[in-house]
């Protein structure tokens, strides 16, 4: 029997709150089956508008005229930054992505619409040849429009999920879903990465944001929203009326891994498997949602991408979905017993489509032999690629109409861009108000603070880049920044904002608006150890204090990811505001703390936390029902203008090492920060200014005579998984005297020869990127970095150093052999 609507959901809810005891009776009986999933348990649903009579008869036809070559390419995706349209001639490969940081065909990576419609289109043109033993079957092109499509410079950007939660408006999640798959389909793309159903248990996971709540009622709430927002109504939405195929992910637990670990491992009941991640899908799969993706983490010690009990027996069994399942970036890699090019296990588990986005060549060819062989069954093959086929056909792939390419005004539309300030605004969560919001617009304010004006901090990651960093004013040209809002609201009342980043003047404000929070970031470098807000540099609380002593009252505008432990700044603000990643629409926050010339609100407050609020920093896994909850606020906590907003004094004492965080910073702002130290032989060090900031910088001087190193040590790094993600180390000097002898940079034990590169840049400023793997391949124990920097010179040589971390950009990246 079908299911929809409320009561069905109701229905669905107390079945779920049911099932612990029973799953929890099951799970001890089957210990020994750790990793494997017990359908029966699950709770049930079908998916609408994917099956019918004339679509599977239509598949049967193509399926009949394709070779096992043929149908392995549909099985495989690979990334535009290592697949060329001529490759498709030989290598009939199904489904193209833009990862991150991959650029379009003859293009910069941070590129308006057209590149990407001229590279889609460029892809499509030889996969839709005619020509001998080849079927034309068009691809799909899948993307990271996760707030937005926000890999395309001007793009309306919306507010990250972790701010979407707060909002509580499932209507408004539909709305925000159409304005995304019309965007991305106006760039000739097809198919959406989300929306990502996982729900975070604990916050010091660099994903946290990528989830709308740590509770399931709201995941589920929101669920099937977003996949009817991108993709309309079941069986009636295509690319012809601007919808895309939209991806939940990611299966199974990615919110539920130990210690918050990116790609670790979920080690709990599969009660609470059920319980709390599972929660959005059998809602998603009820909206028609076409495509899943699976996890990079496990369940009880068992990849995601090659568990067969939980893709094929509870998701394509006991949940009914219809469509197919893809991988993550070379994810099928991490299942024991495989490579990122041979991996026939993960295919046989019931992944549909492997995301090989650079080895789709090597995986090609092995998955070809091992359907030749029998190891992939024919009748495996044959059910993955009818998947594939069949969401291309329902999505109007074969409908060679493409009304939405081109509407290039869709991106970035005001009507868009509306939708986005009306979720700034309700997404906007009040912590405390000592009576001094809303500001009067008649006033004079002070506008301070890293993020005041910042529009890549306001966005987060995920933003024409994978982890939002290299960014700058000119990628945004049609957004706002917070301080532009703020401005534009001020001199409408009559009042005026000044922009002071460093929160100095000349004429002492009214008030002061300080906005500042977390940098960009994605999974791995957003990878935390405490939630303490800046520890070991409290750079933001510097300046509330300072601007506090100067009888300034203050109102923090705090950029987060996640709740983090600020109660020093809360202590130093008079208001304070959890704004989260609000995207392009900074003006949404000026709606609601900018009022009238007297003083009234012109908006209120409604956002309420959807993550609870901890009260030190060591309570990581804080969420609401464990035993000894106990936060600073609650879940569903949030302030109006008519409530009492008085805090009293905070505890200052954040209950965890601050040095802890840190893996990945090792020089900023003229110091090696903690828990990393330095360690100069042989070598003069002198504080120097760097770019921007007195004293940012360290000059290093090398002597004549036997050569020094200068070196970063501190505790054992395992960066494996960020040599595998092309992280690289970054390293921003100035060569000062030009060496006159060689010149090396070390990792642990690898180093490299950098004479040469150093020798070339003489004066002014330069970035040097050296890949991780550069440096594996040229000795370091990528497992065990004890010293992650080391660079050492035979003299007389002189450099200044301003930055030192490890970073995603890949432009200039080099690896001097």
């Amino acid at each position: 029997m079908k299911r929809h609507g409320p009561m069905w959901m109701t229905l669905m809810g107390a079945m779920i709150a049911a099932a612990p005891l029973a799953a929890q009776q099951k799970d001890v009986a089957k210990a020994e089956e750790a990793g494997v999933a017990h359908p029966d348990l699950w709770p049930e649903a079908q998916s609408p508008g994917l099956v019918d009579s004339e679509t599977e008869a239509f598949i049967t036809d193509l399926m009949d005229r394709m070779s096992v070559r043929e149908k392995v390419g549909q099985m495989i995706q690979g990334d535009i930054g290592s697949i060329k349209p001529e490759d498709l001639r030989e290598y009939p490969v199904g489904s193209i992505l833009a990862g991150g940081s991959s650029p379009p065909l003859n293009a910069p990576d941070r590129s308006g619409p057209k590149p990407w419609l001229e590279t889609s289109r460029a892809f499509n043109e030889v996969a839709l040849e005619e020509r001998e033993g080849h079927v034309p079957i068009p691809l799909m092109f899948g993307i990271d429009a996760v707030h937005g499509n926000s890999n395309i410079v001007g793009a309306t950007l919306f507010p990250h999920n972790v701010g979407l939660g707060a909002m509580h408006d499932p209507a408004l999640i539909r709305r925000i879903g159409k304005a995304t798959a019309e965007e991305t389909a106006a760039a000739g793309i097809d198919w959406a990465f989300g929306p990502t159903l996982a729900v975070p248990q604990d916050e010091r996971w660099g994903r946290a944001y990528e989830g709308y709540s740590e509770d399931p009622d709201v995941v589920r709430s929101y669920a099937g929203q977003m996949v009817l927002g991108l993709q309309g109504e079941p069986g009636k939405g295509t690319i012809q009326n601007g919808r895309v195929a939209a991806s939940a992910k990611h299966f199974l637990g990615d919110g539920g891994t130990k210690d918050g670990i990116d790609q670790g491992d979920a080690d709990i009941p599969e009660s609470e498997l059920i319980r709390i991640h599972n929660a959005g899908y059998p809602a998603a799969i009820e909206a028609g949602v076409k495509t899943v993706m699976a996890s990079f983490s496990s369940w009880q010690g068992v990849k995601m991408h090659g568990n067969k009990s939980l893709l094929t027996g509870v998701l394509k069994g006991r949940m009914g979905f219809d469509g197919f399942v893809v991988g993550d970036w070379n994810g099928h890699g991490q299942v024991e017993g495989c490579t990122k090019t041979n991996c026939p296990v993960t295919f046989n588990a019931g992944l549909d489509m492997a995301m090989a986005a650079d080895s789709w060549k090597g995986l090609f060819d092995n998955t070809v032999a091992q359907v030749k062989s029998g190891r992939i069954p024919m009748a495996r093959v044959d059910d993955a690629v009818r998947r594939i086929l069949r969401v291309k056909a329902k999505l109007g792939l074969f409908n060679h109409a493409r009304p939405y390419e081109g509407r290039f005004r869709l991106i970035g539309s005001p009507e868009h861009r509306a939708i986005a300030r009306e979720a700034v605004r309700k997404s906007l969560v009040l912590l405390k108000n000592d009576g001094v919001l809303p500001v009067k617009s008649s006033a004079d304010v002070l506008v301070a603070g890293p993020g005041a004006d910042d529009i890549s901090m306001q966005s987060g990651g995920w933003t024409l880049s994978w982890q939002g960093d290299g960014n700058t004013r000119e990628d945004f040209p049609n957004a706002q920044s917070i301080y532009g809002g703020i401005a534009e609201a001020m001199k409408a009342g009559g009042g005026s904002a000044t922009l002071s980043v460093d929160g100095s003047f000349t004429k002492k404000p009214d008030l002061a608006i300080v906005v500042f929070g977390e940098q960009p970031y994605a999974e791995m470098r957003g990878d935390v150890r405490t939630l303490e807000f800046q520890p070991g540099d409290k750079e933001a609380l510097a300046l509330l204090k300072k601007l506090k002593g100067q009888g300034i009252r203050t109102v923090s505008v705090f950029l987060s990811g996640r709740p983090l432990w600020v109660n020093p700044e809360i202590n130093q603000s008079d208001a304070f505001v959890a704004a989260w990643l609000p995207g392009s629409e900074g003006g949404g926050v000026a709606d609601v703390l900018i009022g009238t010339p007297d003083g009234a609100p012109r908006a209120d407050f409604t956002g309420t936390l959807s993550f609870s609020w901890p009260k030190t920093a060591g309570q990581f896994t804080l969420n609401k029902g464990e035993p000894g909850y106990d936060p600073l606020f609650p879940l569903g906590y949030g302030l109006t203008y008519g409530e009492d907003g008085h805090l009293p004094h905070l505890g200052e004492v954040a209950g965890v090492d601050a040095s802890l965080a840190n893996s990945s910073l090792f020089f900023a702002k003229g110091k090696v920060p903690a828990p990393f130290a330095a360690a100069a032989e042989g070598v003069r060090q002198q504080p120097t200014d760097s770019q921007d900031v007195q004293e940012g910088a360290i000059a290093l001087t090398w002597p004549a005579g036997a050569g020094g190193t200068y070196r970063i040590t501190g505790p054992e790094l395992d960066l494996s998984r960020e040599t595998n993600a092309d992280i690289l180390l970054q390293m921003i000097y100035r060569v000062d005297t030009a060496p006159t002898g060689k010149v090396t940079l070390a990792m642990g034990d690898g180093s490299i020869d950098v004479t040469r590169l150093l020798d070339k840049s003489t004066g002014g400023w330069q970035t040097m990127r050296v890949p991780l793997k550069c440096l594996r391949n040229h000795g370091t124990d990528i497992e065990h970095v004890r010293s992650p920097f080391a660079i050492t010179a035979q003299g007389p040589f002189a450099m200044s150093l301003s930055d030192l971390r490890l970073a995603t950009d890949p432009a200039g990246a080099a690896c001097p052999d």
